[in-house]
């Protein structure tokens, strides 16, 4: 463990520690919000899911091809960061069939308990394998040129606040409880500095671009799938006018400012 004691060591942790702390902030927002509301939930479920869905579509995808790009002519890394794209996808498919589907039950309080909890673990469950490789990412840029590094920190730092708010608003209305919405942030927010330090201590010798750019693709499929699945139709579902497009526009044009302040 002496590599723990390395002044750099401690520095990139400490700035990949840093912009995971955001998500729980995004969380701060639902719990020090007034009594919530259907549409406020409505709003918030749509603003992530637009969050998501850009982000994946523009940034993490992006990633992947050029990942594959560094190793692969145009074309074949396109392919590949497809490919990778649509196994994310098709993950999320296979846990949304093993979680049994409160769907039928929805007519009663409980129900939709259940089936906001259920969006809850599905959100928890992507946004923390999307925070595994950012941590990584930002711990080891950090590492090799923190003039790198704390840029990108502070890009993910944004774009964590909106994963806060979706992971914080479906475990506050299904719960009532903002202790355990708080908890849910954190735990996902862990997940930043635990991949960087898994990763440095015993995975970096084999974090090729290839296995990188693999890990974004399937993140980016998996976020999309979930936002197109549980995050919109559930915004929809407690929606009393036009929250969710407004939601789903916000969360998106949040994201681009944030990509266009930090790139």
């Amino acid at each position: 463990m002496d590599w723990l004691v390395g002044s750099n060591v401690l520095v990139a942790l400490a700035v990949c520690a840093a912009a995971a702390l955001s998500t729980v902030l995004g969380s701060l927002f639902v719990i020090f919000s007034k009594e919530p509301s259907p549409r406020l939930l409505a709003f918030g479920l749509a603003f992530a899911g637009g969050a998501m869905v850009y982000v994946s579509l523009v940034e993490i995808f992006w990633k992947a091809e050029t990942s594959f790009a560094s190793l692969h002519d145009p074309k074949s890394a396109y392919i590949y960061a497809t490919l990778s794209f649509f196994a994310g996808a098709l993950l999320l498919i296979l846990l949304d069939r093993s979680i049994p589907n409160p769907h039928g039950a929805i007519s009663s309080s409980n129900g939709d308990e259940a089936h906001i909890k259920r969006v809850g673990l599905l959100a928890a469950f992507a946004i923390t394998a999307h925070n595994l490789p950012e941590g990584l990412a930002t711990f080891l840029a950090t590492l090799e040129n923190p003039v790198v590094g704390i840029p990108l920190a502070a890009a993910i730092a944004i774009h964590n606040i909106p994963e806060g708010v979706s992971i914080a608003i479906p475990v506050y209305y299904a719960t009532g409880s903002k202790k355990k919405a708080l908890l849910a942030t954190c735990l996902s927010a862990l997940a930043e500095p635990v991949g960087a330090l898994i990763g440095y201590a015993i995975l970096a010798p084999f974090l090729t671009p290839n296995v990188f750019a693999i890990v974004f693709g399937m993140i980016a499929g998996a976020m999309v799938f979930l936002a197109l699945d549980e995050l919109l139709p559930t915004a929809k579902r407690y929606s009393k006018g036009h929250e969710t497009v407004y939601g789903i526009v916000t969360g998106m044009a949040a994201l681009a400012v944030s990509l266009i302040l930090f790139k």
